[in-house]
């Protein structure tokens, strides 16, 4: 898992929208990077639809939301448009930037063991460093929680 004061690692992700997203390209701003499991579930639908609703806000503290999961770029685009998201929500189909975060491991329920995505959050500052990690998100509330950190990052 990284830490902060860490170079946030780059990656360059398919969105819902068919372009491609560099994390590079948006050095000088603030990033929200959300790591989520599935599109279109419960707790995953409660955290986009809390950052959504708080898009205004993220906006005036000089910030910009990516959502990234496992789900194709169609799936994607489905949950967008239902939920009327207004930021990108990003592909990592064979889970590699996951991993580079280090939100990719084992996972249960009901006593099944599999591998996904640990519901995680990273503040990534305008010099491409990460300034706050949230780890073991609970999905409500925690737009609130991360725009009150957004505010206090570079």
């Amino acid at each position: 898992m990284l830490t902060p004061g860490q170079a946030a690692p780059d990656f360059a992700l398919g969105a819902d929208d068919g372009t491609t997203v560099r994390l590079s390209d948006l050095k000088g701003k603030k990033v929200i990077l959300y790591f989520y499991p599935k599109d279109d579930t419960p707790g995953c639908t409660i955290q986009a639809c809390e950052f959504r609703d708080s898009w205004d806000d993220v906006k005036r503290a000089g910030g910009i939301v990516l959502g990234v999961s496992p789900d194709g770029e169609k799936s994607h685009e489905k949950f967008k448009a239902k939920f009327d998201l207004p930021f990108p929500l990003l592909a990592d189909t064979d889970h590699g930037v996951s991993e580079s975060y280090g939100v990719w491991g084992e996972k249960s329920m009901y006593g099944r063991k599999y591998l996904g995505i640990h519901r995680t959050t990273f503040l990534i500052d305008t010099q491409g460093r990460i300034g706050r990690v949230f780890e073991k998100v609970k999905p409500k509330g925690h737009a609130a929680e991360v725009l009150a950190a957004l505010k206090e990052i570079a």
